[in-house]
């Protein structure tokens, strides 16, 4: 088998810590957008997780969205009471340590408050990047929470 990227491997081994038989796979073409990714495995669109870092103030916050919706940052502002901001890409690389277009929902640079988009529970399986814009991995939509320790919301 073929060895994958540093940043690939470290979501890996991060993975198998959960006993699940999760396996990050690379593909020669792009995963980096949700359109990109569901193209390449064959999926739909709405069982990619965008992984969508924000920050209050210094602080990270990961949202897990579906492919198919869009964050409604106003509603989560007020639902969750915070003020919370888009990252750049800057903030998202030093928060999670990796680049937009590969951030993965878990093995983080430090712990990171995550929120899960409930309609990310609508599917049996879910993709989801694993550290590059080329490597995703594949899971049960049940076992998000816990893999991710986020806690699932509305984000519609």
């Amino acid at each position: 088998m073929m060895e994958l990227p540093k940043a690939s491997q470290k979501v890996q081994e991060y993975l198998n810590q959960f006993g699940l038989n999760l396996q990050v796979k690379e593909f020669p073409a792009s995963t980096r957008t949700a359109q990109d990714a569901a193209d390449a495995v064959g999926c739909e669109l709405g069982q990619i997780i965008k992984s969508l870092v924000f920050r209050v103030h210094d602080k990270p916050l990961l949202f897990l969205v579906s492919g198919k919706n869009r964050l409604d940052v106003k509603k989560v502002r007020n639902d969750l009471s915070m003020p919370i901001q888009k990252a750049d890409a800057q903030f998202v690389r030093d928060a999670t340590g990796y680049a937009i277009g590969g951030v993965p929902p878990v093995a983080h640079a430090a712990p990171i408050d995550v929120y899960i988009d409930k309609a990310l529970m609508d599917y049996k399986e879910v993709w989801a990047a694993a550290g590059t814009p080329h490597a995703v991995f594949q899971m049960s939509s049940r076992d998000l929470p816990r893999v991710t320790g986020g806690r699932v919301i509305a984000v519609v």
